[in-house]
């Protein structure tokens, strides 16, 4: 079966249960002494046997995280003594519906999935393993759920920001001339650089006496090298490049700061272009920008290469970029903004 969880998101979850008798070595998992479980067990007795269960399996820690994240949540709704014979399917669904309702904060529609996901695979190794007669959660619909589609930038707004971007680089906003705020929007919608990415660019990946001028994005976990590309930009950033360097001198980092300081300087950017910070980041620009490179026509592999996916991150991609296309209402232009 495959593994329903993503290590990405592991930073939002609490330690995991104790498990009597389980060590964090896969190879003394088969010596686990696993806890006797059946119709009269507790919720959360279950649970302890169900982690027990994983690393028995070898199954890595950040997997047990998530599984424990989400089963937690279902102890919380029914109570950790509710014994395992009176959850009922009825019971699966109210705590879905309070998952999505109830709870104070939505949860995503990528979340609900997972998390009918854990219940299935809980819940099927209960019976499977003869604590339950039935499977509660056989008769739970496993949604097909779709992200809504990502916020994009018009052309109005994409000319605001360029022009207050343009105030600030000359010093006509009541503050000193500076062009890190212009340099970072135009690289954003010339390359659609993730903020990471962007974050770890490095002065020596900048080739600008090629022609075109060019960056190389590269990774240091050898298991992104897959992600690492060379990328073009347009003519209106190269002097951008070329004044922030003679103005800043970075060092090793082309911008010297953190991902979180280039948010500040985003959303001061949005402030002064009159444009919602909360509806407005990273991801937006990025988007904003693989969509005028599609609507321009280029080949969408060649699409694909530029935003550093895979072939299956890609077929998502490229579902939600042909409903933007159909539903934002843009004009086909080409990658540069080269106009205020």
């Amino acid at each position: 079966m495959p593994d329903p969880r993503e290590g990405r998101q592991l930073g939002l979850f609490d330690a995991l249960p104790s498990v009597p008798g389980a060590t964090s070595d896969p190879s003394d998992a088969g010596r686990l002494d696993l806890p006797q479980l059946g119709p009269g067990s507790s919720l959360a007795g279950a649970l302890t046997g169900f982690d027990a269960h994983l690393l028995r399996l070898a199954k890595t820690e950040n997997t047990r995280r998530a599984f424990a994240s989400d089963l937690r949540l279902l102890a919380e709704h029914l109570g950790a003594s509710t014994e395992l014979g009176r959850i009922r399917t009825e019971d699966l669904n109210r705590f879905l519906s309070w998952l999505l309702e109830g709870r104070g904060r939505p949860c995503s529609p990528k979340s609900l999935a997972r998390r009918i996901t854990t219940l299935k695979v809980f819940f099927a190794w209960l019976a499977e393993s003869g604590a339950l007669p039935t499977d509660p959660a056989a008769g739970l619909v496993q949604r097909s759920v779709r992200a809504p589609l990502p916020r994009i930038l018009t052309d109005v707004e994409v000319q605001g920001l360029l022009a207050s971007a343009e105030r600030l680089r000359l010093g006509e906003a009541g503050r000193p001339p500076d062009p890190r705020p212009a340099l970072l929007v135009r690289l954003l919608l010339d390359t659609g650089l993730k903020k990471g990415e962007l974050s770890r660019l490095r002065v020596d990946d900048l080739a600008l006496d090629a022609r075109p001028p060019s960056l190389l994005v590269r990774y240091d976990a050898p298991r992104f090298s897959a992600k690492e590309r060379r990328l073009t930009f347009g003519p209106a950033v190269e002097p951008l490049l070329v004044e922030y360097l003679a103005r800043y001198l970075p060092g090793e980092r082309l911008f010297g700061c953190t991902a979180r300081n280039l948010e500040y300087v985003l959303s001061e950017l949005l402030r002064l272009a009159g444009l919602p910070v909360d509806d407005i980041g990273f991801e937006a620009l990025r988007w904003t920008a693989a969509l005028r490179v599609w609507r321009a026509a280029v080949e969408p592999e060649a699409l694909r290469e530029m935003l550093g996916l895979s072939p299956i991150s890609w077929v998502d991609t490229r579902r939600r970029l042909e409903l933007l296309a159909d539903t934002a209402g843009l004009a086909s232009v080409g990658r540069y903004f080269d106009t205020p």
